[in-house]
This record gives C-alpha cells, structure tokens and sequence, in this order.
C-alpha cells in the first residue's frame, strides 16, 4: 500500500495544495511536549493565525487514528493539546509502529518533514531543530533531524538549534549531509533563544523571493531540504551567558537522574523553563511565531513563482 494512503488531509489545505496556494506545514511536539495544556492549544492556534495573516495557509501535522493527519484543527487540535506529553513522540523510526498501534503523536522536525512532503508541503515553520547532543562522542546522541534534512526537499525555517545542543557539531554534521544553512538577515546562526551562537551561516539572504529561489533550485536538483536560520526578535531574545548557565545546570540534572535518548529534550526545556521562571516559554513562543511568519511568506514567494501567468490580450 502507497505511503499516501495514509494522509487524511483536511479541505481546507487540499484545495490549498489543489489551486497552488501557499501552504506552511507545522510540527505537533511543540503542541505535545513543548508546553502544557491550555498554553499550547493558545499557541497552536496563535501561530495558525501568524500564517494566515502572512498570506498561506496553515497545515499542522501529526499522527491521530492510524493515519498521518494535515491540517489537524477543531476538536482533533484541542484533543490533541489535552493528550499533551502522555502522546507518543513519533520520529522516523516510531512512524510504522505507531501507524499499527493507532495512538495519538507529536510528529518531530523529521517526521513532519517526511510527512509535509508526501502531501506536497514544501515549507515548513519549527521552534529549533535537533542536532548533536552535548556530550555526543560518548552518547552519540545525534538528533534524526539532521539527516532528514538531507533527503527530504522542504524548506525548514527555524531560531538555529535548540542551545541545549553542541551547536559547532550540528553544524558539522549538517555540512557533511550536504544541507544548505541559510541565514536570514543574518550571518551568525541563532542559538534559539539567543540571536547568536558565534558560528556563521553557509549563506546569507534578506530577501524571502531571494530564498524562494534557492529553495526551488535546491528541488530542481533533487539535493534535499534547506535549512533557514531565522534569529529570534530581539526584543525577545535571552541573555546567552544568563540562558547557557541555566543550561549547565538542566544538563547536570538530566545527568544525575540518568534522562537520556528522546526524554532528554522534553526534561532540559522544561527544567531550563523552572529555572528562568518561565522567561524561556515566553522567548519559545515568540520565535515559534517568527518562524511561521516568515516561513508564510517563503510560501508566497514560492506560490508566486509557480503560478500561471496571464494570457498577454494582443490588440
């Protein structure tokens, strides 16, 4: 059986993806495992809103019922939201089991990737992608993430890597599985919660059309996803000295209560939320929120360039 029999895409984005409108594809761990409920059902729908008010339209992904669901919304949404972290965490090596079992699940960066382009997405608006794990040359503890991105052909906008992460190792890994990092309007890649890490991006673009192209070319070519490192407004943006020590020490917590593999980000952003007195969820929501506005507008970019043009009237 095809792997697209498994979508159950809602109208309102298959008559999107049907009429060439630009559509922005949405993770579910945010929703899942991010931040609790009501909160992350106030987010969902708030990050829903930034797309459509940028021009596309929102489809978020999940795994409900068997099925790889686009455009979960209503009361699938709000089921969701309330299931929260007792959902499974589906990246690509849970996607078959959870299929068969039927259980409810936040799709990862990679797996709403792989699922985004079964149904024809090409964009894609996430927090932070995972990378290398601290630590990662005894745990090798490298995030799925990476390699998606360099077989998957979506355009994945997000604030750099979670700063939980060996950043210069991501970068590394990402260089190797040949994925474009692209900066926009900027040169320095983000640290998620930080507008900076101190590494710089392969490319730099300020102008959406402009990464739009690359986005196209990098499809034409058959080379993978692209990667667009979007920093997090700076309004919003946490001290990185203040957010690294709070780091340390979530990750001296994990590693004496033994949290390692898919439990260990869930445990250090919710221990790193304790530890800032919830400053970080507030940051997380506001670059969520960047992301997808830019990503919308990569989606029109794109939209516009593929569609047709009008019959020249000759006198």
């Amino acid at each position: 059986m095809a792997a697209k029999s498994y979508l159950s895409i809602t109208p309102e984005v298959r008559e999107a993806l049907a009429g060439g409108k630009p559509v922005v594809a949405l993770e579910s761990t945010i929703i899942t495992h991010g931040m609790p409920y009501p909160q992350n059902l106030a987010m969902a729908t708030n990050v829903e809103q930034v797309i459509r008010d940028n021009g596309a339209v929102p489809a978020t992904i999940a795994i409900m019922d068997g099925r790889f669901c686009v455009g979960v919304s209503g009361e699938d949404l709000e089921r969701l939201a309330q299931t929260g972290g007792t959902a499974a965490k589906a990246s690509r090596r849970d996607v078959s089991a959870l299929l068969v079992k039927g259980e409810i699940a936040g799709t990862t960066v990679a797996t709403t990737m792989q699922i985004a382009a079964l149904a024809g997405i090409h964009v894609f608006a996430t927090g932070g992608i995972g990378g290398v794990h601290r630590g990662a040359e005894a745990t090798f503890d490298i995030s799925a993430d990476l390699e998606e991105l360099s077989r998957t052909p979506v355009c994945v906008v997000c604030a750099g890597a979670k700063s939980i992460l060996d950043i210069a190792k991501t970068l590394e890994v990402l260089e190797t599985n040949g994925v474009p990092v692209i900066g926009y309007c900027t040169d320095d890649f983000p640290a998620f919660w930080a507008r900076q890490s101190g590494h710089k991006v392969d490319h730099r673009f300020d102008d959406v059309a402009d990464i739009a192209k690359v986005v196209a070319m990098q499809a034409d070519l058959g080379m993978g996803g692209v990667l667009v490192a979007n920093p997090i407004p700076e309004a919003d943006a946490l001290d990185p000295s203040a957010i690294e020590a709070r780091i340390a020490e979530a990750i001296r917590g994990a590693e004496q209560e033994g949290i390692s593999r898919k439990a260990l980000t869930p445990f250090l952003l919710k221990r790193i939320f304790e530890l800032t007195d919830g400053k970080s969820l507030v940051s997380n929501i506001a670059l969520v929120e960047n992301n997808a506005k830019v990503a919308a507008q990569i989606a029109v970019a794109m939209a516009a360039r593929t569609a047709p043009k009008p019959a020249v009237r000759r006198a």
